[in-house]
């Protein structure tokens, strides 16, 4: 029944972006690695911060499709994501996720489905002194809810995130290479991303989280960089840390981008210390 749940996301997220794209559009103004990568609830940016970037590489008046898979694999956890998205206008973002959280050498498995949409405000990353910033929504719904409502979750069905990215590229600003950096502000209550819940007997309420990256765009298409996220600690039950990755990303063409990282999760529903491989692939069709 799990993989019938998941296969059809996939499928209706494939259907969906396809109907929406229509004709495909050659998108070829837009510098190499301005895409972004996929953050692990959808979103165009890097493993764990969404950016104020637009997915794809549609300009004025293109599209863009793309589809991405992720694995984080941690001590006691493993997170597997699957889903898509598709842009228009280097303007508009929508997406669509699902998160499969699983304790490892046990049958706990707990789904979350995401749906995004992030719309650019102002400025552009590459061409103006301003920054390009953008607003965005992530509305999330888990389908495993039971384990969210034992741990103390205020709310162990839906929540919604929102946020505010601002992200700027400098070009051969750094040694002759090109220096990205983002800083978002996001509006939240979940719990693991969600994955345990919105609020607790901590706190209900909405808490300000900052979160930011930086990468340095070398030559052939390679990206290295840093993030850092800070999480809300809802719960009494177990405490929350932040987020942090180093990663490396690749760019060997517009339709393809491999991203290897290492992530620090730090605590989750109990088990200190989790850390480990971060991979992503995400392909890209206009």
């Amino acid at each position: 029944m799990m993989r019938l749940k998941q296969q059809g996301l996939a499928s209706l997220t494939v259907g969906l972006l396809s109907v929406i794209a229509g004709s495909p559009v050659q998108a070829e103004g837009r510098l190499l690695a301005t895409s972004g990568v996929t953050q692990l609830e959808g979103a165009a940016g890097g493993g764990l911060v969404p950016w104020a970037l637009i997915s794809g590489y549609s300009e004025q008046g293109e599209r863009s499709v793309s589809a991405f898979t992720t694995r984080t694999d941690v001590q006691d956890f493993r997170l597997d994501v699957l889903g898509g998205s598709w842009s228009y206008d280097n303007r508009l973002e929508l997406s669509a996720a699902q998160q499969s959280f699983r304790l490892k050498n046990t049958a706990t498995d707990i789904r979350q489905e995401i749906y995004g949409a992030k719309i650019k405000l102002a400025g552009d990353a590459v061409f103006t002194a301003l920054p390009q910033v953008a607003l965005g929504v992530q509305y999330k719904r888990l389908l495993d809810g039971d384990t969210a409502a034992a741990v103390g979750a205020d709310n162990h069905n839906q929540g919604t995130d929102v946020y505010l990215s601002a992200s700027s590229i400098h070009l051969a600003a750094l040694a002759g290479y090109n220096l990205l950096w983002n800083a978002t502000v996001r509006a939240s209550k979940a719990n693991q991303m969600g994955l345990l819940g919105f609020g607790g007997d901590n706190n209900r309420h909405y808490q300000l989280l900052p979160e930011v990256s930086a990468l340095v765009l070398l030559r052939d298409g390679l990206a290295l960089g840093a993030e850092y996220r800070t999480k809300p600690d809802n719960l009494t039950a177990f405490r929350e840390d932040d987020y942090r990755d180093v990663f490396i990303a690749w760019f060997p063409h517009k339709h393809l981008n491999l991203t290897l990282a290492w992530a620090q999760l730090g605590s989750i529903a109990g088990s200190d210390d989790q850390d480990g491989l971060y991979l992503s692939l995400t392909g890209y069709f206009q």
